[in-house]
């Protein structure tokens, strides 16, 4: 009779450990695994209103790390004694306070001693005039809740689940679970084309999600829908070890095209200040000929140009003859940018707007 595995998962809550505690030991907590948030969410007045709460002594909900002071275990990838699950956020909040990059709100009240004028202030200005506001932030304690386990599946789950009445993204649910898909696409997400070329924020996961959609071109090898379903579909089904092959060769042939499309544009390029755009431009790029390529950037330019002179054209006058039907089309089409249709339609209408371009130039040039 074989035995069944058993998989080892346990919540316990720390000993109760003051923040200053917590604070000396922010190098021992890895920050960033790879189910977390790309962080710095929080502005800074969501910072000083939690530094608002911890100093007026109100509850604050738990933080969840992984502990591995347990025994060694793969899942330390930083090879540090803690990682944060839940409570990133809040952890910043903190270790910023201390570090002076955060200061009260300017209408904070202290409920002890309304009297007291502490708005604009941080935790030195506390030391040295209210030592002892500064010694209630100082030894305050916070749930921390410290989950043993050596399943990734186990610890991707608790995130979800913790995170499920949070409006998380569906690329940030997406991160949080396991596989290959997941890994290639976190992966791929730190080429330098969304470091360096794209304009639109990363930090809600615009950024994996633009990945995921172009990965499943490549993996699928044609444009294909790509809403929220079809992505959640695209990490869960490639979690098998049969799928391995082919998305190691998605992710190949997607780093290629990435180091083209680095080429071709500019550093915050302002063409791509919408991550929607991403999947389209990529297989217009993936379509022309390198040759082509140092006309590329010009002739988009030149598109985005009369696109929005047509909608002028257009809003003056739907009727006006010069208005042109196919550039009409894109807009149409740029509204429901997911789908495969949507996909198709914009590269079709690019191509051959691009060769007429071309044939232009050369008309010109000759």
């Amino acid at each position: 009779m074989t035995k069944t595995m058993t998989r080892r998962f346990k919540v316990t809550a720390f000993d109760p450990k003051p923040l200053v505690w917590w604070n000396s030991r922010r190098a021992k907590i890895d920050m960033n695994p790879p189910y977390q948030r790309r962080g710095r969410l929080w502005s800074s007045t969501d910072k000083a209103y939690l530094i608002d709460s911890i100093i007026n002594e109100f509850d604050i909900p738990k933080i969840y790390m992984a502990d591995f002071t347990w025994a060694d275990s793969i899942l330390n990838n930083s090879n540090l004694p803690y990682a944060i699950i839940d409570g990133k956020q809040r952890f910043e909040a903190i270790f910023d306070f201390f570090d002076g990059h955060v200061v009260l709100n300017d209408d904070f009240r202290y409920l002890e001693d309304e009297s007291l004028k502490l708005g604009g202030l941080g935790y030195q200005d506390l030391k040295k005039q209210y030592p002892h506001i500064a010694e209630v932030f100082e030894t305050a304690s916070l749930t921390v809740m410290g989950v043993v386990s050596d399943d990734v599946d186990l610890i991707n789950e608790l995130f979800v689940r913790l995170n499920r009445s949070k409006p998380l993204t569906g690329a940030e649910i997406r991160n949080a679970l396991s596989g290959p898909a997941s890994e290639l696409i976190r992966s791929v997400s730190t080429h330098e084309f969304f470091s360096q070329n794209i304009k639109f924020a990363t930090n809600r996961g615009q950024g994996l999600n633009a990945v995921a959609k172009v990965l499943l071109f490549e993996y699928r090898g044609r444009l294909a829908e790509t809403k929220k379903r079809n992505l959640d579909d695209f990490v869960r089904d490639t979690r098998t070890g049969n799928s391995k092959g082919e998305l190691e060769l998605a992710g190949r042939r997607c780093i290629d095209v990435l180091d083209d499309m680095s080429k071709i544009f500019l550093p915050k390029d302002r063409l791509l200040g919408a991550a929607g755009i991403v999947p389209v431009y990529y297989w217009f790029v993936r379509q022309t000929s390198e040759r082509e390529y140092r006309f590329l950037r010009e002739f988009l330019v030149r598109f985005e140009e009369l696109r929005a002179a047509n909608r002028r054209l257009y809003s003056e006058n739907p009727r006006n003859k010069k208005i042109a039907a196919d550039l009409v089309e894109y807009d149409v089409y740029n509204r429901s940018t997911n789908d495969a249709k949507s996909h198709q339609e914009r590269v079709n209408i690019l191509v051959m707007r691009f060769q007429a371009y071309l044939t232009n130039r050369v008309r010109n040039d000759g």
